[in-house]
């Protein structure tokens, strides 16, 4: 049986399997990225929610996996070399248990780098993007009466659906063929643009048909909908 005990989360979230790989997480855009990996690798895994409106994550048993306090994060008590390793940062995790399984990532190297590419750039543009355009739509950003940053947002997240349309117009998946951790990467984040921020009209989303349809087409998979609800809200 794995030993956690070097892992001070695990005495908070105490694993009822430590042999398999702890997720601690919630199921938000990000969170959810790893939930559906491992739905798709099959990997065994014991999800842990971590209740942020708690502000569970800012506790110190969370802070020692993560040290800036955001989800998701994995213990894999399997890690390379045989010894467990603690990730946090959602791009790597993904990354991680595809180099892990060599599935969800194309084995040409170049491919590979490639596909990384589009995990990039959701990390770097759509997520906070994405995020800062549900804040001045949806939250308390709303109340806001200058309403120049929200259209900042709304602009800015136009432009990438747009990058989005011209990569997916003609392609089933992000890589063609191959659905990749890009897919991955990105499904939650459109999920939620349109569903739970509302913002289907502010960005005019109806004009960008490819995204859309590859939108439906992840959706379809049965393990995107478990990993959607993965951990279980209480």
């Amino acid at each position: 049986m794995a030993d956690l005990s070097a892992f001070p989360i695990a005495t908070r979230w105490k694993p009822q399997h430590p042999d398999r790989i702890q997720l601690y997480s919630l199921p938000t855009p990000n969170g959810v990225k790893v939930s559906i990996a491992l739905e798709e690798l099959e990997l065994p895994y014991e999800p842990h929610l971590i209740d942020i409106m708690k502000n569970e994550s800012w506790t110190e048993e969370f802070l020692s996996l993560n040290p800036n306090g955001k989800i998701p994060a994995i213990i894999d008590p399997n890690g390379p070399g045989g010894k467990p390793l603690g990730l946090f940062e959602s791009g790597a995790i993904l990354l991680y248990l595809a180099d892990k399984t060599g599935k969800l990532a194309p084995a040409d190297p170049g491919l590979r780098y490639e596909t990384i590419q589009w995990v990039f750039f959701q990390m770097a543009s759509i997520g906070p993007m994405f995020g800062q355009l549900g804040f001045f739509h949806k939250f308390a950003g709303r109340e806001i009466t200058d309403k120049r940053p929200l259209n900042r947002y709304a602009d800015e997240s136009k432009r990438l659906l747009g990058v989005m349309e011209t990569r997916l117009t003609g392609r089933k998946w992000f890589m063609g063929d191959e659905y990749t951790i890009a897919d991955i990467a990105h499904v939650g984040w459109v999920r939620n643009l349109i569903g739970f921020y509302g913002a289907r009209e502010i960005v005019e989303y109806d004009s960008f048909p490819a995204v859309d349809a590859w939108l439906t087409r992840t959706l379809e998979r049965p393990a995107v909908q478990r990993g959607l609800n993965i951990p279980a809200r209480g």
